[in-house]
């Protein structure tokens, strides 16, 4: 059985580094992504199980990707934590209304995000397989 794999985008490389030794730590394939479009670029190949998405980053906001993403590959079941330092009235409702599966706010408890990530793969590999 392969191990669960989770994208961490997020423009903070320390905040990025720590995502991702956290993941690794807790047996995750891990992949990170400083901004956005360097996801687009490879997440295809990558067979996610879930991604990780800072929510306030230049160019395309965490925001901006989950809606492109529903926009250009509407299938796609990929679970997404969007993460934020910048919390304001409504943020939480847009994300979720664009399709997040959860929304956090920096600094996120590792344990809860694990805990959180975790119940969302395990939820995506059920109904992928009640799909099958």
């Amino acid at each position: 059985m392969r191990r669960h794999r989770v994208a961490v985008i997020d423009d903070d490389e320390s905040v990025r580094t720590a995502l991702v030794r956290l993941f690794r730590s807790v047996d995750f394939e891990t992949f990170a992504f400083a901004s956005a479009r360097a996801f687009l670029g490879e997440f295809r190949d990558l067979a996610l199980d879930c991604v990780v998405l800072d929510l306030q980053m230049p160019e395309m906001t965490g925001l901006d990707l989950q809606r492109y993403l529903k926009m250009v590959y509407p299938g796609l079941a990929l679970p997404v934590v969007m993460i934020t330092a910048h919390d304001e009235p409504g943020t939480c409702e847009s994300c979720l209304a664009a399709g997040v599966a959860a929304y956090m706010r920096k600094p996120v408890e590792s344990t809860e995000l694990v805990a959180e990530v975790r119940k969302l793969v395990r939820a995506d590999t059920a109904e992928r397989a009640g799909r099958a």
